[in-house]
């Protein structure tokens, strides 16, 4: 079995070649040719933490994937990264492990942040006046990174619960060339912007129905595990398009999981972002809809996104 580094992992690492993988996996899910085992999760309450095992196995390809992931929240004042984990590429015809691909959590928060790109490419309204993210952590900075491909907007208004990490994160944006307004008040979010991406592990609602703009499109990725929630399910159920990565997932858990719960929104209003992609299903038809991505992580991303890592490492 071969080991890799995160920073082997990083420089190997083509987004482009990604992307389409990404999207080819989410329309396999759809079409029902992914095995996708339940997730198993755990809480640490006293940690202010969480951990995920996902695996998958697309028909047809000569591997799967096996990949744990943490998140322990209070990190960052420890001077630890909020996020960890690692992946394990193994051969479906014999079973032997192929290779560890160490990432330290970088390749599950890449898979989440191109995920993102790709529900804004789909769904976004055709001219962004603002970009406005909700949170100014890692996973923050990475989906800004990939909407750079997909809109010209270079004016972001970024929230966050604490004035150094919203220094932290003016900084950056500004490397990457956006004009940059933080606050923290959510409501100046929804106020400025019409693509919103929330990112925080918050467990009650951060963004407001009546705060929201028609035309405004909202990539949710936060609530990856029960018990999570960044919207309020007024909002879920306001949406015109409601676009999630698994049906059955986000049933689960995810902002839809609370709309379905307290009967805001039914089950057939889901649309899966494979049978979007496939070109099965509408997106959005006109700016003034407002439609929303709900994204908690599927695992045919890690399938995908690891067996790209493997092969570009190989090559």
């Amino acid at each position: 079995m071969r080991v890799f580094s995160k920073a082997q992992i990083v420089a190997h690492f083509n987004p482009e070649l990604a992307v389409s993988q990404l999207e080819e996996g989410f329309i396999a899910y759809s079409e029902g040719k992914v095995q996708v085992p339940p997730v198993q999760g755990f809480a640490f309450k006293g940690a202010n933490g969480d951990c995920c095992v996902k695996s998958a196995y697309i028909e047809g390809s000569p591997t799967f994937t096996v990949k744990l992931s943490t998140g322990f929240y209070d990190n960052p004042s420890k001077g630890l990264p909020s996020n960890d984990g690692l992946m394990l590429v193994l051969s479906a015809h014999t079973g032997q492990p192929l290779a560890l691909l160490q990432d330290q959590g970088w390749l599950t928060a890449m898979r989440t942040a191109l995920a993102g790109r790709i529900a804004a490419r789909l769904l976004a309204p055709s001219q962004v006046k603002a970009i406005g993210i909700l949170g100014t952590g890692m996973q923050a900075q990475m989906q800004l990174e990939q909407l750079r491909a997909v809109t010209d907007c270079r004016q972001v208004i970024v929230w966050g619960r604490h004035e150094r990490g919203l220094a932290a994160y003016t900084a950056f944006a500004r490397e990457l060339g956006f004009a940059v307004h933080s606050t923290q008040d959510a409501a100046e979010v929804a106020g400025a912007a019409n693509l919103i991406v929330c990112t925080t592990p918050s467990r009650q609602a951060l963004l407001h129905s009546d705060w929201v703009q028609p035309g405004t499109h909202i990539t949710a990725v936060g609530a990856d595990a029960p018990g999570k929630q960044e919207l309020d399910p007024a909002l879920v159920a306001r949406a015109d398009r409601i676009i999630v990565d698994a049906i059955a997932q986000c049933s689960q858990y995810g902002e839809v999981a609370h709309a379905l719960g307290c009967g805001r929104i039914d089950a057939n209003q889901l649309i899966e972002l494979g049978t979007l992609l496939a070109g099965r299903a509408k997106g959005r038809e006109h700016d003034s809809q407002i439609t929303l991505a709900d994204l908690t992580g599927v695992a045919v991303q890690d399938a995908q996104v690891a067996s790209h890592a493997l092969a570009a490492l190989c090559t």
